[in-house]
């Protein structure tokens, strides 16, 4: 307890992290105040209860609610996103995009210009859609058509808005700002969650097993929150040898470094696009009624084990597919051959290549299974009698998210103790992000 107080006032001693930080809350409750704005023209008292499911529940959780109450956030960040992904995708993809990437800063900029635009468009036509299938008839208050020009205009800015808070966290704050924001999102659902378990366990007509077993489902979240960690920071290291130059009288290179490749290096995607591909027998049976008394229901239940498996299974494929599309072995191998740099043991260029694939392959397959498992661990809480609700935070993409952008802000503040010649905020060790950089080495990024 004494280390956490002397910790916390160490970075109050801070003058420029104390700023960073509090600038970071105050953006963030912006965020969460503006978020209950209902769209102008609806009528909040009429919306009754409008909770969401399946792909819609999964967007309402990164919006913090806003998807379920018509809010003028209600799209939230999730168009900045699927811009953000289509994009990265072209640069694979696209040679002209993939010249843009070599450019350096002056690349990434107008990549960044090309995201904010495609945003722009996503988010029209995501509006349309919205304003049309999930607002109800009966709270709208204006002409449909009035409502509909309104609305879209609104959500529009509102996700711009959105996208701003997150790039002026990113400068002047702590983390990643859109990441801060989902995370802010999915942990204003906590409390809920915890109250609506602690009544099904502990309540006055509760039949489920007293305070031991709400107990026990707080050891297995940590215990499951550790397994995530573990996970999300582990890394397999490839030493790399430099060669020495000797200019004058002063000697370059000659050190050993590491290239630490992930082992869950495609993060929580796999599991956004196999959900995705979940959600296609749902729409199926929906567009087509005799297909509802079909093998297909299987797939309607999450808590299934046909649901579970094949699940799973999509997430493994896509870890390997992700994986092998972000990460460029051969690329890899040229950046440290054009910087006088091998790997002890490995010849330069194919073979280098080669044996960086080699260890990807080899790491991905058990970050991929971990991954699934991972995913599939809500289920399983499901079974076990946990609320739907609680049952989100034992696994899946929130948890994924919420672990990751942690560890992210953490790093970060620990490089400014660092930087400052305070101790970290570990005994042992330092904190390393989603990156597996270590917070030491990474004050060039701040």
């Amino acid at each position: 307890m004494k280390k956490l107080f002397t910790t916390l006032s160490n970075i109050w001693k801070i003058q420029e992290l104390k700023e960073r930080i509090l600038f970071t809350l105050l953006i963030l409750l912006v965020y969460r105040f503006v978020s209950h704005v209902v769209l102008p023209g609806v009528d909040p008292t009429a919306l009754g209860n409008n909770e969401k499911s399946g792909i819609l529940g999964l967007l309402d959780m990164f919006a913090g609610g806003s998807f379920s109450r018509v809010s003028i956030l209600a799209l939230g960040v999730m168009p900045y996103i699927s811009a953000s992904i289509v994009v990265q995708l072209l640069g694979i993809a696209v040679p002209s995009f993939q010249k843009m990437q070599k450019e350096g800063e002056s690349g990434r900029k107008k990549m960044n210009q090309i995201t904010r635009y495609l945003t722009v468009a996503i988010t029209i036509v995501q509006s349309v859609g919205y304003v049309k299938t999930q607002v109800p008839a009966e709270a709208i208050l204006l002409p449909n058509t009035l409502f509909l020009v309104l609305s879209t205009f609104v959500l529009t800015a509102g996700t711009l808005f959105v996208m701003w808070l997150g790039e002026k966290i990113t400068d002047k704050g702590i983390g990643n700002g859109t990441s801060l924001i989902i995370m802010v999102g999915i942990i204003a659902r906590l409390p809920v969650a915890i109250s609506q378990e602690f009544s099904a366990r502990v309540g006055s007509a509760s039949e489920g097993g007293g305070p031991v077993a709400l107990v026990l489902e707080i050891v297995a979240l940590f215990a499951v929150v550790m397994f995530t960690i573990l996970i999300v920071q582990g890394v397999r290291k490839v030493p790399v040898q430099y060669a020495k130059k000797i200019v004058g009288n002063r000697q370059f290179g000659g050190v050993r470094q590491y290239i630490p490749l992930k082992v869950n290096a495609a993060g929580v995607m796999p599991i956004i696009f196999a959900q995705a591909l979940m959600f296609i027998p749902g729409a199926l049976m929906q567009f087509v009624p005799s297909l509802q008394g079909s093998w297909l229901i299987q797939f309607s239940n999450t808590t299934s084990l046909a649901y579970s498996l094949t699940f799973a299974f999509l997430i493994i494929a896509f870890t390997f597919f992700y994986t092998a599309i972000t990460v460029n072995p051969t690329q890899m191998s040229d950046d440290m051959k054009k910087n006088g740099g091998f790997i002890p043991g490995i010849k330069p260029g194919f073979a280098t290549s080669t044996f960086i694939d080699d260890v990807i392959s080899k790491i991905t397959f058990p970050g991929a299974v971990f991954l699934a498992i991972i995913a599939i661990l809500p289920s399983i809480a499901v079974k076990f009698g946990i609320k739907q609700e609680f049952a989100h935070f034992f696994g899946g993409t929130s948890l994924l998210i919420l672990v990751g952008v942690v560890l992210d802000a953490l790093q970060q503040i620990e490089s400014y103790l660092l930087m400052r010649h305070y101790d970290g905020l570990m005994k042992t060790g330092r904190v390393t992000g989603r990156t597996g950089v270590p917070a030491a080495s990474s004050n060039a990024a701040l």
